[in-house]
């Protein structure tokens, strides 16, 4: 899954009244997405091909943390507070969608603040909106109430959900086996010097 996260989704393009990528090839169809290791966009990109739909990836102006813990701890700090971080680039002619599918991963079992800036950005009344989603095992939350309070003139359908948590499960498993292998950590002794 990761060598496909990090292929190009049939030839993504940044266009001058975006600023960001997107694809545009006049489908009625949107998929927007956002993703943060990858699992969202290989789904995002594969629904963009079978249905010959227009593709644009929701980025913030300023990007999360590299370090996945640093981002979890931004992504709650945002939550918390209600804070909607500025995007990248907008849809610029939302209006001609008539469906939109709408990609994002949970994040403290809610939708990602970068999610909830492009529904409280993009106006979606009247079109049809299919989520897919992708989750560390904890399934989907509160994710579509929020899709329903944020969107509440597009009709909501449901949509795709898959548990794809390789970066957390990735994490904990190197973390517990570091802590039964029987040698002194090199940085802590080079700091003693």
């Amino acid at each position: 899954m990761a060598a496909l996260a990090s292929l190009p989704l049939g030839g993504l393009a940044a266009t001058p009244d975006t600023g960001g990528d997107f694809r545009r090839i006049g489908s009625k169809t949107l998929v927007a997405f956002f993703s943060r290791s990858g699992n969202t966009r290989v789904i995002a990109g594969l629904v963009h091909r079978q249905l010959g739909a227009d593709l644009f990836e929701i980025r913030t102006a300023l990007p999360y943390p590299e370090d996945y813990l640093a981002t979890v701890e931004k992504a709650r700090q945002e939550t918390d507070t209600g804070y909607e971080p500025p995007l990248e680039s907008v849809v610029t002619d939302v209006a001609g969608y008539d469906t939109v599918f709408l990609g994002f991963p949970i994040w403290g079992t809610t939708v990602p603040p970068v999610v909830r800036t492009f529904l409280s950005t993009h106006d979606l009344s009247g079109k049809t909106l299919i989520p897919f989603v992708t989750h560390g095992g904890y399934g989907l939350g509160n994710s579509l109430s929020v899709l329903a309070r944020l969107a509440p003139k597009a009709r909501i359908m449901d949509g795709f959900v898959m548990e794809a948590d390789q970066e957390r499960r990735t994490m904990e498993r190197v973390t517990s086996w570091l802590g039964e292998v029987p040698v002194k950590s090199k940085t802590k002794e080079l700091y003693k010097e």
